[in-house]
């Protein structure tokens, strides 16, 4: 087979698909070679006291040494903080809300996995995420898994052509249940009615605790905000800027004898806006920080976007625009986004991931809005 004797390194996690991986690139006559990487320790990943490793490390060994396959610890925790953390908590600082996932595959996860497939002289790199890459014409490209529900092509628009020609993604054409009825009939009934963590992976409870963790003297900082309404008179006031997201509805520490739900973060002024669920609805909304591909089409109707993962995505058009506030952020790489339905809670921070179909055509950062009808009106 073409594949004969090649070698492939999976980043094993020691959940339900990464395992699969392990087993069915083993099948197809890989030879293979798992590394964990350890980033941020939690208590609950302890069961015992004086345990060395988090449990999930002592499951990926355990498979590979069921399975006969090398495998190798990736100490990463510092430089988990130093990229990874600290994006996370000066997003936040900034007023915007983050994916720590988009941020981290590119960045950390496949970088480190890619240095340790070349330390180890292996050809390709493997993980457990649902989502295919096809090679079309000298390039990757990458497309949604066929499993609507696990679909993780959201976390992975910032990937390069370095990385992704050489990963393999074999859980993409499948869906979980697959997964599950595979490990079962391979004999690890167990590790196939295992549960999953959809969970920031450094985050014990809740970010804003976590927050003040990383920054004990946040709510100094910060101080107290004003609460203000869609006309900008101060209607109460709240704990700092932070402490909020838009689309946020619960918890926010104000009555108003109606639910009302925050529309809008100012970090210079910390302020909060609030508003009803009409006033969160948007007909476009600014991106930059774009990787687009040049290939799509934007004027045959089938682009999409989808602006939070889990969300489907929403048909859109396209445009780049010159930026009127580059203070705002964004520098020259600005495009304006036309939906072709109403969008709900447009959230500065959050990726905007672009489709044709089920082939993804690229990301970009949702930016600040401000301005945002003087570019609709050019």
């Amino acid at each position: 087979m073409e594949h004969e004797r090649k070698k492939v390194l999976v980043g094993m996690s020691g959940g339900i698909d990464s395992s699969a991986v392990c087993l069915m690139l083993l099948d197809e006559g890989y030879e293979v070679v798992g590394v964990t990487m350890r980033v941020w320790d939690l208590p609950r990943q302890f069961a015992d006291t004086g345990q060395e490793y988090p449990d999930f490390i002592q499951d990926a060994r355990a498979l590979a040494a069921r399975l006969g396959i090398a495998h190798y610890v990736a100490d990463e925790r510092t430089a988990f903080k130093d990229i990874v953390v600290r994006n996370f908590v000066d997003e936040y600082l900034a007023g915007r809300t983050p994916n720590p996932c988009v941020m981290c595959n590119p960045a950390f996860k496949f970088r480190v996995l890619a240095e340790w497939a070349d330390k180890l002289g292996c050809d390709y790199i493997a993980t457990g995420h649902y989502v295919r890459v096809k090679e079309e014409g000298g390039r990757y490209g990458l497309y949604c898994g066929v499993d609507g529900k696990k679909d993780q092509s959201y976390f992975l628009w910032r990937l390069g052509q370095d990385v992704l020609s050489r990963c393999i993604f074999p859980l993409g054409a499948l869906r979980k249940e697959d997964v599950r009825g595979y490990l079962a009939r391979k004999g690890f009934e167990m590790k196939a009615r295992g549960g999953e963590s959809m969970e920031v992976c450094f985050i014990d409870k809740d970010y804003r605790e976590f927050l003040r963790e990383q920054v004990p003297d946040l709510d100094r900082r910060v101080g107290e905000g004003k609460f203000v309404d869609v006309q900008g008179r101060v209607i109460g006031t709240h704990c700092g800027f932070p402490y909020f997201t838009v689309g946020q509805r619960k918890g926010l520490g104000i009555a108003l004898g109606k639910p009302a739900y925050v529309l809008r973060l100012n970090a210079r002024k910390n302020t909060v806006m609030l508003g009803d669920a009409e006033n969160l609805e948007a007909c476009a909304m600014l991106v930059c920080g774009g990787r687009i591909s040049s290939e799509a089409d934007w004027a045959d109707g089938q682009l999409s976007v989808r602006i939070r993962y889990r969300n489907r995505p929403i048909p859109c058009s396209v445009r780049q625009v010159k930026n009127r506030f580059p203070e705002e952020g964004g520098g020259e790489d600005l495009w304006l986004v036309r939906f072709k339905e109403k969008a709900s809670a447009v959230t500065p921070g959050q990726s905007a991931v672009f489709y044709v179909g089920d082939k993804m055509a690229g990301g970009a950062y949702i930016g600040s809005q401000r301005g945002l009808q003087a570019y609709l009106e050019d």
